[in-house]
């Protein structure tokens, strides 16, 4: 629990805020720096030898109730330690999160756990929150999309999101091809064997170990010359020299050589422009095309990356080459007079910065107490409002005129009865 809570006992107990990402869930409490805890979204079930998902869409309502259920439980008390009877609750969310998920996760929070109150909060919103400033071009690089969503007076500017299936798990897919065909093991028997007589697949924990300890973002000039060499139909382009091979130890007894072409070539996926000319940073610039043309200065000058795959060394330097580079091609030289591209840096790392943003909002009291849906708001009317209404719901488009609506949440120390 948090620190100091047992001062001042009048205080209302700080809210806890989690952010369900699809690969890892950050957990913690409202006002701190961290979170307490960052676990795989996942949970173990019985007679089945690989984790269960716990964020799927295409699964029916009742099976994903009890996944989150389980899987909350494991959060409360395992992790936090706290009763979820006594505090509110902030949860982070992406914008495209689909509506019957959000509505099992309240169902869930409300009905099981008998959660006082539920704020859902967007995570490119929250971002915002941790630099102090209103406007942005926030992208998003997690483990299943890269998602950028353009942010001005505090407002999303919904109609020009972008959104691309790269990221972590492309990334991982590509990894794991590229080590079953090129690698081999050594093992207490015999040395150069070929990966997939050892292991018929690897499994995704050990693909994603390999990412983070090996794999690496080039620079443009290495970059491009890493793609021709790719894409080589003429047979002239020649490869950069690679990066040393690096030994894997898979257990005790195999280890695994990683070849030094690989660990500069799998990233590369995320700034390879396919058929439709598309990758992490055209997003960015087409977003921007989008937008009302006074807004796009501030914010090209205002971009803010998040998400576990900016973490990969060299990311962030890659991606303002990148726009540096297609700035200046036909497509968007006509377009945007803007040419000043500026990276901000938030003070948490890039896979933490929206939790981060939902633990500074969740210690607003006053406006935590204000946006947040109450248990009994949420028992008479059985649903839970749009983040994007930032004002309270219209209750009289759902109640009759007559009749007093619920409150959306009590204050902390309201004098009502």
């Amino acid at each position: 629990m948090p620190v100091y809570e047992g001062l001042g006992s009048g205080a209302e107990k700080t809210a806890v805020v989690i952010d369900l990402g699809e690969a890892f869930t950050k957990c913690g409490f409202a006002g701190e720096t961290g979170p307490r805890c960052i676990i795989p979204s996942e949970i173990k079930k019985p007679n089945v030898t690989k984790p269960v998902k716990v964020i799927q869409y295409n699964i029916n309502t009742e099976e994903l109730y009890s996944y989150l259920k389980e899987f909350i439980h494991v959060l409360y008390f395992r992790h936090l330690l706290v009763n979820p009877r006594d505090r509110r609750v902030v949860i982070i969310e992406s914008v495209l999160c689909p509506s019957h998920f959000r509505d099992t996760l309240t169902r869930v929070l409300f009905k099981h756990f008998e959660v006082p109150s539920v704020l859902f909060a967007p995570s490119h919103l929250m971002a915002l929150l941790t630099l102090g400033i209103n406007s942005a071009m926030v992208l998003d690089c997690g483990y299943a999309e890269s998602l950028v969503l353009p942010i001005y007076d505090g407002i999303p500017i919904l109609s020009c999101w972008g959104s691309l299936p790269l990221g972590g798990k492309a990334i991982h897919k590509e990894l794991e091809y590229q080590l079953l065909e090129q690698c081999t093991v050594d093992t207490g028997l015999a040395k150069g064997q070929s990966l997939p007589s050892v292991m018929g697949s690897v499994p995704e924990d050990i693909v994603e170990d390999i990412k983070v300890r090996t794999c690496f973002v080039s620079d443009l000039q290495r970059g491009l010359k890493i793609q021709a060499a790719k894409f080589n139909i003429d047979g002239s382009a020649e490869r950069p020299p690679p990066p040393p091979d690096v030994d894997y130890p898979l257990d005790g007894e195999k280890i695994l050589h990683v070849v030094g072409p690989i660990r500069d070539s799998v990233v590369e996926i995320l700034f390879e422009q396919d058929n439709e000319e598309t990758s992490v940073a055209t997003l960015i610039l087409d977003s921007l095309i989008q937008c009302p043309i006074d807004t796009r200065k501030q914010l090209a000058e205002n971009l803010v990356v998040i998400g576990g795959t900016a973490m990969l060394p060299g990311f962030l330097h890659r991606l303002m080459a990148e726009i540096r580079y297609l700035v200046e091609k036909p497509k968007y030289k006509e377009t945007l007079a803007t040419k000043t591209f500026r990276i901000h840096t938030p003070p948490a790392k890039p896979n933490c910065v929206a939790w981060l943003g939902g633990a500074i909002f969740g210690a607003l009291q006053d406006i935590l107490g204000s946006r947040s849906v109450s248990k009994e708001y949420y028992s008479q009317t059985g649903r839970i409002p749009d983040w994007c209404c930032l004002n309270n719901p219209p209750l009289e488009m759902m109640f009759d005129v007559g009749k007093a609506p619920p409150p959306l949440m009590k204050r902390a120390f309201s004098t009502e009865k």
